[in-house]
């Protein structure tokens, strides 16, 4: 498990359901801790290889107020939660509910709220890729952010999505992938969801399927 300890903040703005704009946080000192305790590393997001960064993000379009009649994506702008750290574990079993476990410090953060996605890769040994953000500003009863953190299996499969975008690669994978692709993963794979005090983790089973799936249509 990842050596980590904490401390944060984040700033920005996010809506609630009336269009109202509310005020997130920036990195303070306990996310900076946790993103150098991760077992893999911080890198430059232009120079840096064989770690993780954390891209802008208005370079993702999302849909905007008025998608349902003018079909326009906008840029989606400062992020909700900060990123606090990667791992790649590896197990002789599938790892499930990290965070919940005994050795693991951000789960123990009870000053602040942890978002955990761990996609499992499944081979002869266990793997995990777990992403870790984190905010310790209450998330303001009524907004967007508030309904999916406070949601059930059947909310979160309907809303949990992953938008695509390959910086580097060759162009037919970026082709196969289809960048700014969005895929909800709760109908494309199993995803299994825990809630604790602090913390929700959604366990993705068999993340690799979806890239493979993509490919594999493209190819046909």
């Amino acid at each position: 498990m990842c050596p980590t300890n904490q401390k944060h903040r984040i700033s920005g703005e996010q809506c609630s359901l009336s269009g109202e704009s509310i005020t997130t946080a920036t990195p303070t000192e306990w996310i900076l801790e946790s993103i150098s305790g991760g077992s893999l590393r911080n890198v430059d997001l232009h120079t840096g290889t064989n770690g993780w960064a954390s891209p802008p993000g208005d370079l993702f379009s999302l849909r905007s107020k008025n998608y349902f009649t003018k079909r326009t994506k906008t840029p989606s702008g400062e992020y909700l939660l900060s990123p606090a750290g990667m791992d790649w574990l590896k197990s002789t079993t599938k790892l499930d509910n990290v965070l919940a476990r005994s050795a693991h410090a951000l789960g123990k953060s009870l000053k602040s709220f942890i978002f955990a996605v761990n996609l499992q890769v499944p081979e002869k040994d266990h793997h995990s890729a777990v992403f870790y953000f984190a905010t310790e500003d209450p998330i303001p009863s009524g907004s967007l952010l508030y309904w999916f953190v406070n949601g059930d299996d059947s909310f979160w499969n309907q809303w949990f999505k992953i938008v695509n975008w390959i910086v580097k690669g060759p162009w037919i994978v970026k082709k196969a992938v289809e960048n700014y692709g969005v895929c909800l993963l709760g109908k494309a794979l199993t995803c299994n969801y825990h809630r604790g005090s602090n913390y929700l983790e959604i366990d993705v089973d068999e993340a690799v399927r979806v890239f493979e799936t993509k490919g594999k249509g493209f190819c046909a």
